[in-house]
Order: structure tokens, then sequence, then C-alpha cells
């Protein structure tokens, strides 16, 4: 039998997980590990400065009072006795497009997952609420098993949007995009009058590329993004070492 892990960065609550486990079952053995609270935007973070609590709520349910990459190293590490054949981070209450990826807590876990060698996938319902799972369920079982039969490239996982609409118009691989936020820090006041921010909403900045996550999924297309781990611009390396000479530089 198939083991898949999953998780998320919304919370062992939130409704978008209960429907990825409901979408997954008919795979295999499904085992959640996630965090026991809201870990939207945190990213790749560890926590390394308290220790863990590890919750089991049934069989094969688990919350951690953790980050989402602490559920995938923990869940991997003293959860499972063996490496799962797939790990999905989601479904995730918004798109992970653009810019988004380097803050989401959902694509780190997947992040994490491969960086274990563990075949991994995001997936991201975009829009806003209410959210419906119908399509983003029948869409993430197609292509967990198409991964668990074909696998994925080395040090690559699968970033998946799909749009929140009643009809999807088919699936497009693509490239990640920008989606920068305009407007995204607002001022407030506390109750004693003193300058706070709050960071969050904007109005968005969108990569206009037709072969982009952002244009995908802003026309209605489920987007299938390649990420690889290697973060190296392999272009700048010669201009760093010819243009640049930073080699020669003295120091």
């Amino acid at each position: 039998m198939k083991t898949i892990l999953i998780t998320n960065d919304d919370g062992i609550h939130s409704p978008g997980l209960r429907a990825l486990e409901a979408a997954l079952s008919p795979l295999g053995r499904v085992v959640t590990v996630a965090p026991d609270r809201d870990n939207s935007a945190i990213s790749h973070a560890l926590t390394m400065n308290r220790p863990l609590r590890l919750t089991s709520l049934t069989e094969d349910r688990f919350s951690l009072d953790g980050t989402p990459t602490d559920c995938v190293v923990i869940g991997l590490s003293q959860v499972l006795e063996h490496p799962p054949d797939l790990l999905v981070s989601g479904i995730n209450h918004g798109g992970n497009i653009g810019d988004d990826i380097s803050y989401s807590g959902t694509v780190s876990a997947a992040v994490e997952g491969t960086m274990y060698s563990v075949p991994s996938m995001a997936v991201s319902l975009c829009g806003e609420p209410p959210f419906n799972f119908a399509n983003a369920n029948r869409i993430v079982g197609s292509l967990a098993a198409t991964i668990m039969d074909y696998g994925l490239p080395e040090n690559t996982l699968m970033n998946v949007n799909v749009p929140n609409t009643d009809t999807v118009k088919g699936l497009r691989v693509t490239r990640q995009g920008r989606r920068i936020w305009k407007q995204a820090v607002q001022h407030t006041r506390d109750p004693w009058g003193r300058l706070r921010f709050w960071i969050g909403g904007g109005t968005p900045l969108l990569d206009g590329g037709r072969d982009t996550d952002v244009h995908a999924v802003t026309n209605g297309f489920v987007s299938i993004t390649p990420i690889h781990l290697d973060l190296t611009n392999h272009e700048g390396i010669s201009y760093f070492r010819e243009d640049l000479a930073l080699e020669n530089m003295p120091w």
C-alpha cells in the first residue's frame, strides 16, 4: 500500500486539509501531521528555540505545535517508519503564485520533503472565500497518482495552483511569475495613539507573461510549476567571474 504524508500551513482544523485527506485516501494510507494553528506566510522556518509537542488526534492524524517545515521533519523522522511515496502540502486557502512562493509555508513544506528525496507537491486554491474544493480535490487526486507512478525530476517539487471557480478551463505547465504587492503595509494606531504597522493586503502588481503561473490562474487555468531547490542563477556565475572579476579582487 502506498503511503502519503500530508501537511499544510493553515492548521490542523483547516477545511482545505480535510479536503486533501478525502482526495488522497483512495490512493493509499494517508498520514497527517499539521500545525496546531495557522502558520501562513511563515516560509521555511524551523523551531529551534524550544521543544515541540506532537499530539495524536486519531489514527494517522497528528497536530504539532510548530511550523509546516517542523511537521515534515517530525513526520518523516518520528511518525513514519519508512519514507512515504508522496508528500502533499495543502490545500492552501489562497494562491501561492509569483513572489508569494518565497513566503509560503505551504510550498516550504513541499521544499522540505524534496530535500529528503520524497516526491512532493504543494497545492493551493486561488481566489477569495468561500472556497470550493471540488475541482482541487479531483485535480490533486489525478496528479498524486501520476507522481507516484512516474516520479518527479531530482530536487524538484510540483507547485499546483487551482482557480477558485466552478469551471476550470484546463491545465498549464508554467514558470514562476511575479506578483508584487503595492501598498501592502497599513498604518494604524493602538489604543494609546501609538503608530503601528500591519503587513498584508494591498494591490497586486501582476506579471503579464503568458507562460507564468500568475497568467494561467488569472485566466481560469490550473497552474503547475516545477520548483527547483537549486536557487543559483547560473548565468550570473559568468557575470560575477568575468564582468565583475570578483575572483580577482584584492582582499
